[in-house]
C-alpha cells in the first residue's frame, strides 16, 4: 500500500498531467523544511472542482462553499484521503470565521489571504520546487510566528487565528511577532464569536501537544485565556500551604502538570489543567491554622461539568476529566483502605488514568512517589480475578429468594460484593445465607 506522500505526489501529477496547476500547500510545506513527519497533506490546484471530479473517481464534497474536494485512494480498508482545494481569494468578511465569498484567484493571490508566513508557502513535488512569496522559510530560520500582511485584518478575517498563533508558537518553540502579538492583545475579546466546539479543539491541541504549558502561560498574558477558560485565571495568585506545595500558587503547581503532559491523551491533559480548579473557590486561611481548601476536590469535579459542556467537549470525556479530579486525592487514602475500597479503586477502569495524574501531580509539589509505588505494588499482586471476583449472588438469585426487582437489589449486591472483596465469604450458600440475616424480604 503507497503511503499518504505518494499518494499526494499523485494526485498532483494527474492534476499537472491534466493541464492544470497544483502543489502542496500549508502545514505539510512547513513541516517538509523543518523534517518533521506530516500526516496531513494539503493540495491547492488551478482546477475548479466539477474538473477535479472529472480527473478522480473517488471524491467527496467537504468544503463546497469553498471549491474543496476529497480525493480519497482505491484502497478500500484504509484509503489515504487528500483535501484538494481550488486557488482562492476571500472576499469580506462573513462572521469572523469565514470570508462572506469566495472568487477563483492565483497561487500567489491564494498565498495571500492565509494565516501566517510559515503556513504560507507552496511546493511543487513533481518539479521538487518550493514557492516561497512570504517570507515563510526566513521566519522558520529566526523561529518567529507572523501574519501575512495586516495581523489585525488577519485576525478580523478569522478570530481563531489567535489561538492558532498562539498553538503553532508553543509547538515549535518559536515566539509570536510583535505586531502580531499587538494584535492579539488588542482583539482578544473577539474570540468569543467563535464556535465552543472550535475553541474546545484548538485548546485540546495546545494540551495535548508539547509545550502545553506555554501554551497556556500564553494564553494568559494574550488577554484570551480571560474569554476562552476564565475559571484558570482565578488560579493565578491562590496560595498553598508551602509545607505540601513548596513550588509556589496554584497556577504555578498547574503549570507543572503540564509541563509533563507532552504528548498525552486529551482526558489526562484535561485532568491535569482542571485538577485544581475547585482550590480557589474554597480558599480559606484563618491562622495559625494552615490554608485548607475544604470539598475542592468535590466543587471542581462539578467545574469541570460546567467548563468542559460550556466548551461543547465529548460527553465522555467530561465525565473522566470529572471523575479524575473528584479522585484526585483518594491515592492519600490508600494505605488505610479496607480491602474492598482498595480493590474497587484499583479495578476503576480509568485507574490507569488516575494513576498517571497521580504521579504528574506528585512531581509537580513534593515529587514523593511512595504512594505511585504502593498501588504499583497492589497491582501486580492482585490478579483480576482477585479484584473483580465473579459474582455469588445474582438478581435471580435474589428473585428466587422472594425479594421484588427494585433498588435494593444493587444494595445487596453491593454488600454481597464487599463479603468477597474483604475475604469473608467466598461460596454461593454462604453468601445466600448472608443475604437472608442481613436483608428483610418486604
Amino acid at each position: 500500500m503507497e503511503n499518504l506522500r505518494d499518494f499526494a505526489i499523485s494526485v498532483a501529477r494527474r492534476l499537472q498531467d491534466a493541464g492544470f496547476e497544483a502543489v502542496f500547500a500549508g502545514g505539510s510545506v512547513r513541516d517538509q523544511i523543518l523534517g518533521r513527519p506530516c500526516d496531513d497533506i494539503d493540495i491547492a490546484t488551478s482546477a475548479l472542482p466539477e474538473e477535479i471530479r472529472k480527473i478522480f473517481s473517488r471524491t467527496a464534497d467537504v468544503g463546497a462553499a469553498f471549491n474543496v474536494i476529497l480525493v480519497i485512494s482505491d484502497h478500500k480498508e484504509n484509503p489515504h484521503t487528500i483535501e484538494v482545494a481550488t486557488f482562492r481569494a476571500d472576499v469580506g468578511i462573513a462572521d469572523g470565521r469565514h470570508p462572506a465569498k469566495v472568487v477563483k484567484a492565483t497561487a500567489k493571490e491564494d498565498v495571500a489571504r492565509r494565516d501566517f508566513t510559515i503556513n504560507g508557502m507552496l511546493f511543487d513535488p513533481i518539479k521538487n520546487e518550493i514557492f516561497d512569496w512570504v517570507g515563510g522559510q526566513e521566519d522558520l530560520q529566526k523561529k518567529i510566528i507572523r501574519s501575512i500582511g495586516d495581523p489585525r485584518l488577519r485576525i478580523d478575517e478569522d478570530h481563531l487565528r489567535m489561538l492558532r498563533a498562539i498553538r503553532f508558537a508553543a509547538r515549535f518553540g518559536f515566539e509570536i511577532e510583535k505586531t502580531l502579538w499587538q494584535a492579539i492583545r488588542e482583539k482578544a475579546s473577539l474570540i468569543t464569536k467563535i464556535s465552543a466546539e472550535r475553541i474546545y479543539d484548538e485548546l485540546t491541541k495546545m494540551l495535548t501537544s508539547v509545550h502545553p504549558d506555554q501554551a497556556f502561560e500564553m494564553l494568559a498574558d494574550s488577554g484570551l485565556l480571560e474569554f476562552v477558560l476564565p475559571e484558570a485565571l482565578a488560579m493565578k495568585g491562590c496560595e498553598q500551604p508551602p509545607e505540601y506545595h513548596p513550588e509556589g500558587d496554584v497556577w504555578v503547581h498547574t503549570m507543572l502538570l503540564l509541563k509533563q503532559c507532552e504528548n498525552v491523551s486529551a482526558e489526562l491533559a484535561w485532568g491535569c489543567l482542571l485538577h485544581d480548579i475547585g482550590k480557589p473557590p474554597t480558599f480559606s486561611h484563618e491562622p495559625p491554622d494552615r490554608i485548607r481548601f475544604n470539598g475542592h476536590t468535590d466543587v471542581g469535579a462539578d467545574m469541570c461539568h460546567t467548563i468542559l459542556k460550556r466548551l461543547k467537549a465529548p460527553g465522555q470525556l467530561i465525565d473522566i476529566v470529572a471523575e479524575l479530579t473528584r479522585d484526585h486525592l483518594k491515592f492519600k487514602d490508600v494505605p488505610q483502605m479496607r480491602p474492598s475500597t482498595l480493590k474497587r479503586f484499583l479495578r476503576n477502569p480509568n485507574f490507569d488514568l488516575h494513576l498517571k495524574m497521580h504521579r504528574i501531580d506528585c512531581m509537580a509539589s513534593h515529587e514523593n512517589l511512595t504512594l505511585y509505588h504502593l498501588c504499583q505494588q497492589k497491582l501486580a499482586e492482585l490478579p483480576p480475578d482477585i479484584l473483580k471476583p465473579a459474582p455469588l449472588v445474582t438478581g435471580h438469585d435474589l428473585i428466587s429468594l422472594g425479594f421484588k426487582p427494585g433498588p435494593v437489589f444493587k444494595q445487596i449486591l453491593d454488600a454481597v460484593e464487599t463479603e468477597q472483596l474483604e475475604s469473608r465469604i467466598s461460596e454461593r450458600e454462604l453468601a445466600l445465607n448472608f443475604v437472608k440475616k442481613n436483608f428483610k424480604i418486604s
